[in-house]
């Protein structure tokens, strides 16, 4: 699964890029009926042959009429096709709201800061933040380009100095200072500013 949006998912695997749309498959089992405007008449006039000849669809979207003249097979192909897509639209639904996605939703960007704020969370709150930055950084900061950890803490707390290039072992390294971190209220409510401005000040850094 990709860190990208689901509108630039769709533009990739959605039923549009696919051929898979409604208007789409309509045109390759048949074909659209058409009014022609009659000047003689002073207005559109439909053509009358395929009455009747063949099935009809209508979109209700524009109103547009089909006559479909395609046998069984694709149509049975085109059914194999969109089994397909609403299996992998499944796919991604259920990979957009699980793990790490479900609170931090789908990191884009290839250079970020993460900002620590803990507030005045209990002990038992701490600790399930840790397990969610955690889950975090395995599962998505693991793809991209560069990162920080800054703790919003009494004393501004950095994991680096710079943020550094993503790899397994600076990933873990990350993890290991998180899990060192100890609870405590935090004592300053501009104490969070401050630490987003020191991470914006890393010029690496794109969000």
């Amino acid at each position: 699964q990709c860190l990208i949006s689901s509108s630039k998912w769709l533009r990739r695997y959605g039923l549009k890029r696919n051929k898979l749309s409604l208007s789409q498959i309509l045109s390759q089992i048949g074909f659209q009926h058409r009014k022609d405007y009659v000047t003689t008449l002073g207005k559109p006039v439909a053509s009358q042959y395929a009455d009747d000849l063949f099935p009809q669809d209508e979109r209700a979207q524009d109103s547009s009429v089909y006559h479909l003249t395609a046998k069984k097979e694709p149509i049975l192909h085109f059914v194999d096709c969109l089994m397909g897509a609403i299996e992998l639209y499944e796919q991604r639904l259920e990979w957009l709201t699980s793990e790490s996605r479900q609170i931090f939703g789908v990191i884009q960007e290839q250079y970020i800061v993460i900002v620590l704020d803990f507030g005045t969370a209990a002990p038992a709150e701490f600790r399930l933040c840790r397990d969610a930055l955690t889950m975090v950084l395995v599962e998505q900061v693991i793809q991209i380009a560069r990162f920080n950890l800054i703790w919003a803490a009494q004393d501004l707390t950095k994991w680096q100095e710079k943020a550094a290039a993503v790899c397994d072992q600076t990933v873990q390294s990350a993890v290991r200072w998180l899990w060192k971190l100890d609870h405590m209220t935090a004592v300053s409510h501009t104490k969070a500013a401050e630490a987003l401005l020191e991470a914006m000040g890393d010029e690496a850094v794109s969000s």
